[in-house]
């Protein structure tokens, strides 16, 4: 169950240092931070998404840490939340990933993710 008093997601120093990048390199100019959240695509259901933030949207959290914003939306709170959101580099890719307590399965390749009813409360 979510305990209200931690954050509904926390991010990694990695992560952290990467959302800054990101906003101070951002392609216009009006960046707030980055909003999380979830979309319905892959195999298993869900997948994570990542995008530039130039406003907080109406029922948004933001989630202030290590000097940067996260602006989560809405509709993806019950299916992210508790999460811990990491940035990965190898020689093959570079992205964010995200450790979730909620999720229940995951795709072969990763890219998709499943929460069974009920564990994301």
């Amino acid at each position: 169950m979510f305990d209200p008093s931690k954050p509904m997601i926390t991010l990694t120093d990695k992560a952290a240092d990467r959302v800054k990048s990101l906003v101070e390199g951002a392609p216009e100019d009006g960046i707030l931070g980055l909003r999380v959240g979830v979309k319905t695509v892959g195999c298993n259901g869900l997948s994570y998404f990542v995008e530039y933030a130039k406003e907080r949207r109406k029922f948004e959290d933001v989630v202030e840490s290590k000097g940067v914003k996260l602006f989560v939306d809405p509709t993806s709170v019950m299916f992210i939340v508790g999460s811990e959101m990491d940035w990965e580099e190898s020689a093959m890719a570079s992205r964010f990933t995200f450790t979730n307590p909620n999720e229940t399965a995951r795709c072969g390749c990763g890219e998709s993710f499943t929460v069974a009813e009920g564990t994301a409360e």
